[in-house]
């Protein structure tokens, strides 16, 4: 199968039929070598002409993707589909989506390194925050004017602004970013969604590596949503008791909200509320209670577990984490990064005043977390592009902050990935002040990066 090259993408046009069975689904290594070599930076297979297609037919092309990403470190994915299509693929692939979906070739070329065009003016909407954040951060760096909406009904409402837009983008999505486990919220919660009848599957289904490498973080507060569980047996109330025993040994809360008993013994409420566990009518009575998520999010110096050293498995992918945080600030803040100093060693902060700062936990081949302190102005500049506009707004710049290191996760996820280390992440914890980050960081030696963006000083530390 032969590709069409134009403007540093190469895109492949199968036909009629994709199920696993037809020749047309069929493309080789050597077929996107060829074109690779033609100066294309992104593979591309169009859906144009496709009539059908399934899992099995896809697959086809996704084990390739895997093949030739992990080779060339270039873009690959599929364009040129409608709404249905779009929804037929996310629900095939759902979290192990790793391949990037463009809506059309245009849209694509948009996100081409080799095709920095005139600058555009894009709408984009996605109801994933990060993917919004991720478009907008490549859009930017490509030399166009990304306008995002923050809801569907804002999308629709800008939409209909005729010629306010050179192109609208919304059926978009880049494979990049980082696996999606759980939904953070505004004080730093993390939200799991349980269902239907609780019993010892719970064990197998629930992400306790994930949950362990939050806890790890400096994540103190999670959240059950139980408004469509049933019912649960004793193995699954033995399960959360004991998930509320690790949680104590980090100072952490646990939480249930939405749960009835009328078919749960009222006995078992009992037992998980000696374990720990709070229980809660409505999500808003948490979520809308700003010193109550400030107490139970909170982190705590008193129940940090025994530290871990860091190895030289994870020092050695050191560049990689660098690369991936500078290249994503410089871009967002249009600074140059000076590297001043370099150590192994505890973290050390000379001056706390005016500095807020993230973490993001990785596990998987390798493990450990990464902390980053900003100077307030450097978090607002680097978060300008993502609200839309200026603003002093603490609570908005640490919210839109989360999302930036998410970025920063995605793409380490990315560089380790094509390096064949398979690691997921976290999702990233913010912190109001340097205080409350070294709470989590205590004793902990790793190694710091002091950097300096337009003489604002900023701290990269790496750590397990």
């Amino acid at each position: 199968m032969r590709a069409v090259v134009k403007n540093g993408i190469g895109v492949f046009h199968p036909q009629g039929f994709l199920d696993g069975n037809s020749s047309l689904s069929l493309l080789s290594i050597d077929d996107i070598d060829a074109t690779i070599k033609t100066n294309a930076d992104m593979i591309l297979v169009s859906l144009k002409k496709v009539i059908f297609f399934n899992r099995n037919g896809l697959d086809t092309f996704v084990k390739m993707f895997q093949k030739v990403r992990a080779a060339n470190h270039i873009v690959v994915g599929f364009c040129d589909y409608d709404k249905k299509k779009y929804a037929s693929i996310m629900k095939f692939y759902e979290n192990e989506l790793s391949f990037s979906l463009f809506q059309s070739l245009e849209i694509a070329s948009l996100f081409a390194s080799n095709f920095k065009n005139q600058s555009k003016n894009v709408l984009l909407f996605n109801e994933d925050k990060s993917q919004r954040a991720a478009m907008a951060i490549e859009l930017h760096d490509n030399g166009h004017n990304p306008i995002i909406a923050q809801t569907q009904e804002e999308f629709e409402e800008k939409s209909k602004a005729e010629n306010a837009y050179d192109l609208i983008i919304q059926h978009t999505y880049l494979g990049q970013m980082g696996q999606k486990v759980a939904t953070r919220v505004t004080g730093n919660a993390i939200i799991y969604t349980v269902s239907s009848f609780l019993d010892a599957e719970i064990g197998d289904t629930f992400n306790i590596a994930y949950h362990n490498n939050s806890l790890n973080v400096g994540f103190r507060l999670f959240i059950f949503d139980t408004y469509k569980v049933v019912s649960m047996n004793i193995h699954a109330l033995n399960f959360f008791s004991k998930l509320a025993s690790s949680a104590a040994e980090y100072n952490a809360t646990i939480c249930f909200v939405g749960m009835t008993f009328e078919k749960t013994p009222l006995s078992f409420k009992e037992t998980l509320e000696d374990s720990g566990i709070m229980f809660f009518e409505q999500m808003d009575d948490i979520l809308q209670n700003k010193e109550l998520l400030e107490e139970l999010g909170a982190s705590s110096a008193a129940a940090i577990k025994s530290k871990r050293a860091l190895n030289k498995v994870v020092v050695t992918e050191l560049p990689n984490f660098i690369d991936a945080t500078v290249a994503t600030i410089e871009m967002m803040t249009n600074s140059q990064a000076v590297k001043e100093a370099a150590k192994i060693d505890k973290i050390e902060i000379t001056n706390h005043e005016g500095k807020i700062a993230s973490s993001i936990g990785f596990y998987g081949d390798i493990d450990g977390m990464v902390m980053l302190v900003f100077p307030l102005g450097i978090a607002q500049k680097a978060c300008e592009l993502l609200i839309g506009e200026s603003t002093d707004d603490k609570e908005l710049i640490l919210d839109t902050l989360a999302e930036l290191v998410n970025i920063v996760g995605g793409k380490v996820k990315t560089l380790l990935g094509d390096e064949g280390l398979s690691v997921d992440i976290t999702l990233p914890r913010t912190y109001p002040n340097v205080d409350s980050l070294l709470e989590i960081a205590q004793g902990k030696k790793g190694v710091q990066v002091d950097l300096s963006f337009n003489n604002d000083k900023f701290l990269f530390f790496l750590t397990r």
